[in-house]
């Protein structure tokens, strides 16, 4: 269950004592965390392109399974899911992406949330465990969707800033 938020904790701790040790582009909080972001979608994303039954994960035909049923083509579905995962990872790495992935990628795991929900109620299995219950996988699916958002805002901020001709903090 707390798979998930290990693989943004542990890069982002990672990423931020580098930058503690001088990797200046590590230097603040809000960097090191959305390159864990993007470290976790690696992680998550290669999910949707492989077996089952290849690893400790969940692979392509348990992602398959917690598509719900109202929603065409799942296959097609999850490997779609799957490279806007890396294409997000992708740009949350660069800054000049930076803004327009994480407003993708909050748009995405709002898009996505009712696969969790679907799998949860439905008692989808993920790699043979229990999908993750809705009382966790909901406040961890908006905690995504924040700090995707935390990729955008300052940006956002930042261009409001030049219309009005302040500086941005």
């Amino acid at each position: 269950m707390l798979g998930t938020l290990m693989l943004i904790a542990v890069p982002t701790v990672l990423f931020r004592l580098l930058g503690a040790f001088g990797v200046v582009r590590f230097a603040t909080w809000r960097v090191s965390v959305l390159h864990g972001l993007a470290a976790m979608l690696v992680f998550t994303a290669s999910a949707h392109f492989v077996p089952s039954d290849l690893g400790p994960m969940p692979g392509h035909h348990d992602l398959v399974a917690m598509v719900p049923p109202f929603v065409p083509f799942p296959r097609l579905v999850v490997y779609a899911t799957g490279v806007l995962e890396l294409l997000g990872a992708a740009g949350l790495v660069r800054e000049s992406t930076r803004p327009m992935a994480g407003l993708g990628l909050a748009a995405l795991f709002v898009v996505m949330l009712p696969a969790n929900v679907h799998a949860a109620v439905a008692g989808i299995t993920l790699d043979g465990e229990p999908a993750t219950p809705l009382w966790f996988r909901i406040p961890e699916q908006v905690l995504f969707i924040a700090i995707a958002l935390w990729a955008w805002a300052p940006a956002r901020a930042a261009a409001a800033a030049r219309r009005t001709g302040r500086v941005a903090a």
